[in-house]
């Protein structure tokens, strides 16, 4: 029989307490990053530390998604939205109640961390609610919705942070609180089947990813304080990696694994989840990287980062609603595509004009830019769910988020150690051009790591020297941050390139057994179009 929305359930309620939900994660991922300086001039933490604290949360997101997905099917998707909406708010009350002195560092990191496992046991079974709550002929528009609005929330991130930290930076965690006690109540109002699967969770798995991915981030991202260098560096990033492998052997010979493996045997949705991969490396860091350029080259205040960073949403939004009825009406490829091509451009021509250090010359790239992740966000998120075979909702979104987000982990570190570096050799050059002392200008370079602005770093300076080093200092950041965008620009050319290679066709129909209902779903599904790989039979009639 044809898949149903769950029985008793209210979509559109549910819609809106998933929302609720996620959002407080999206604007999470942005709204740390406006508030670094104060962050860190309150507590004094290292810069190192200021790094940790915005990708400790994404590698946390990231690691355990995997996890999330599979306890939601064991557990229920409502039980374990409601477990990490709670981990969640308590975890950004005691973020905001870091203590000052000696304990701020790991107090703030821990915490971070937290909150992003409270983020991965929701985010899956938010997503996997949506799914099952909407019959497949709606299910593209409802998710473009739920991605338009969640993503479109992501801008609120800076605004909402500028203007908080006027008060106290405390405040951007202490503002989830509330935005999770209405995402429980309607949680509780849109009465989300509850149905769950008994069966074992892979701890050998769990235990194998988290190390993994820990593990390769750590190096990378510690490459900038260790060196390349160094046998820390590599050791951290072989191993990782190497444990990753270890893990996709293990989940192939395990009963019951975190991560059907062998769903990658489809086509379209190994192809899917290239795109998002490579894709999400260019959408999540971007927050840091352009809120750190606003603040220090172009001199803007935290209230004026954020409302530099809104103009991506721009086109974000309108084109992640265009993307969802393309999707419904001829299937994901045009759309991801389209929106590869455009991401492609737009961050390259967005790299391009940053050293021009000129705002409105670089709003219609940071339009463009935000439209190409509109298009291919929700369609080929959407499209991975339909495609998988004989996996539950809270399997196969826990697999997508987790490649997203560890592809934006990765990112974050890469790009991230290559801006600093670049940076930190750029500035020290020109400061010792103008005839600062090499001493004097490796201070004021390294200053800029924990993103206190150039105006801060040049204070340190002789007097007569600071207007000139002042405007070194923001060229010199705009062209290191240049690099870290061309390399976001080639990470959507590799999504497209995979891309292109999408079948093709859409998913038409969806069958269910009577034990794998929504909600512990198992679906199979049938398609129209492309040549994907096997297929199961075609749907029985309504």
């Amino acid at each position: 029989m044809t898949a149903a929305p769950e029985a008793g359930s209210n979509k559109y309620v549910a819609l809106a307490a998933m929302v609720f939900a996620v959002a407080m994660t999206f604007i999470d991922q942005t709204i740390v990053s406006i508030a670094v300086p104060d962050i860190s001039g309150e507590l004094g933490i290292s810069a190192s530390a200021i790094q940790w604290v915005i990708n400790g949360y994404l590698l946390s997101l990231s690691a355990f998604f995997a996890f999330g997905g599979r306890l939601a099917d064991i557990l229920g998707h409502r039980r374990m939205v409601l477990i990490g909406v709670t981990i969640f708010a308590v975890a950004s009350a005691l973020c905001g109640a870091t203590p000052t002195g000696d304990a701020a560092e790991a107090w703030l990191i821990i915490f971070r961390v937290i909150q992003g496992f409270g983020a991965a046991l929701l985010f899956p079974a938010a997503l996997a609610i949506v799914v099952a709550a909407f019959p497949l002929q709606q299910r593209g528009r409802a998710l473009a919705i739920f991605f338009g609005i969640s993503g479109g929330l992501t801008a609120i991130g800076p605004i909402m942070g500028g203007w908080l930290v006027h008060y106290t930076w405390r405040a951007i965690f202490w503002v989830n609180v509330p935005v999770a006690i209405i995402a429980v109540v309607l949680t509780w109002l849109a009465r989300v089947n509850p149905a769950h699967r008994r069966e074992k969770l892979d701890w050998r798995g769990a235990v194998l990813i988290v190390a993994g991915m820990a593990l390769s981030v750590l190096g990378l991202q510690q490459a900038s304080s260790w060196g390349w260098a160094s046998w820390r560096t590599w050791l951290c990033i072989v191993a990782g990696f190497a444990i990753l492998v270890v893990f996709v052997l293990v989940e192939l010979r395990t009963e019951t694994p975190l991560i059907k493996v062998r769903i990658f045997k489809d086509r379209a949705f190994t192809i899917d989840n290239s795109v998002l991969f490579f894709g999400l490396m260019a959408f999540v860091p971007l927050f840091f990287f352009a809120s750190v350029y606003a603040q220090i080259s172009l001199g803007q205040s935290a209230s004026g980062a954020g409302l530099y960073l809104f103009i991506f949403f721009g086109g974000f939004v309108v084109a992640a609603q265009v993307g969802g009825r393309m999707l419904d009406s001829g299937g994901a490829r045009r759309p991801v595509i389209l929106g590869c091509v455009l991401g492609t451009i737009g961050f390259a021509l967005w790299a391009r004009s940053l050293t021009t250090l000129d705002e409105g010359s670089q709003w219609y790239w940071i339009v463009l830019s935000g439209a190409g992740i509109g298009f291919f966000l929700g369609p080929a998120s959407t499209d991975a769910v339909n495609r998988a075979i004989n996996a539950s909702y809270g399997e196969v979104t826990g697999i997508t988020q987790t490649l997203r987000n560890y592809g934006s982990s990765l990112s974050l570190a890469i790009l991230g150690t290559v801006l600093l570096q670049v940076g930190r050799d750029k500035i020290t050059t020109s400061l010792t051009g103008l005839g600062v002392p090499h001493t004097d200008a490796t201070a004021a370079a390294n200053s800029l790591t924990s993103s206190t602005g150039a105006g801060n770093a040049a204070q340190a300076l002789p007097p007569s020297l600071r207007d000139q080093a002042f405007a070194a200092i923001q060229r010199d950041y705009a062209e290191a941050t240049q690099v870290a965008f061309y390399g976001m620009a080639i990470a959507l050319f590799v999504a497209l390139c995979f891309a292109l290679f999408h079948p093709g066709g859409k998913v038409t129909a969806e069958n269910f057994s009577d034990d794998t209902r929504p909600g512990g779903a198992a679906p199979t599904r049938t398609s129209t179009g492309g040549n994907d790989g096997p297929r199961d039979p075609p749907a029985e009639p309504a």
